[in-house]
């Protein structure tokens, strides 16, 4: 039986799309060093992908910007991001295995597993790719909407992030829904 492991990343950034990642891995997949992304260095996980992505029998992400953050709140716009990394595996999954408490609508099976990052293998691939996939996307943004530091904090609300907010404003990649963002756009008037 097929099971998909999801997980999110980025849904506490001021800035940038939240990412989540859908990952289907064998039985006795024999990757080494899977664990909660939070607790690998962006080394880590950078070495790991590619062997996450060679053993997994299917793998995709989905995506959902800050227009539709902004549209639809962060929690509505992680199950849009979720659905959309279902949605794009070639296989259909017979269950999908999600990290967190709160059940996104998918168009299959959802099992919820509180602390999934740090007991299911599939959610911890998936928690991986989606971190790498994220912040190769913010070091990339950072090129393009410098003085912020993107590519240092990924767009969390470090005090670096906060007081660039207050210096230039908010950028169109920011989440105007989200408070610092709302007052740094205020004060840029």
């Amino acid at each position: 039986m097929n099971i998909a492991g999801i997980d999110e990343v980025g849904r506490g950034c001021l800035a940038g799309p939240v990412y989540a990642a859908a990952v289907v891995l064998p039985d006795g997949h024999g990757l080494i060093g899977l664990k909660d992304s939070k607790a690998l260095s962006a080394r880590q996980r950078e070495r790991l992908v590619p062997a996450i992505k060679a053993v997994a029998l299917d793998w995709a992400i989905g995506i959902a910007t800050p227009e539709e953050i902004d549209a639809i709140n962060i929690l509505q716009a992680t199950f849009l991001a979720m659905r959309r990394a279902v949605e794009a595996l070639k296989t259909v999954p017979a269950l999908c295995l999600v990290d967190g408490s709160q059940r996104p609508a998918l168009p299959v099976p959802v099992r919820m597993v509180v602390g999934g990052d740090r007991s299911e293998a599939a959610i911890m691939a998936a928690a991986i790719i989606a971190k790498v996939a994220r912040d190769a996307e913010l070091d990339r943004l950072d090129a393009q909407f410098p003085g912020y530091g993107l590519a240092q904090h990924k767009g969390y609300g470090t005090p670096v992030h906060l007081k660039a907010l207050r210096e230039q404003g908010a950028s169109r990649i920011h989440r105007m829904s989200f408070a610092p963002c709302a007052e740094a756009a205020k004060c840029a008037r």
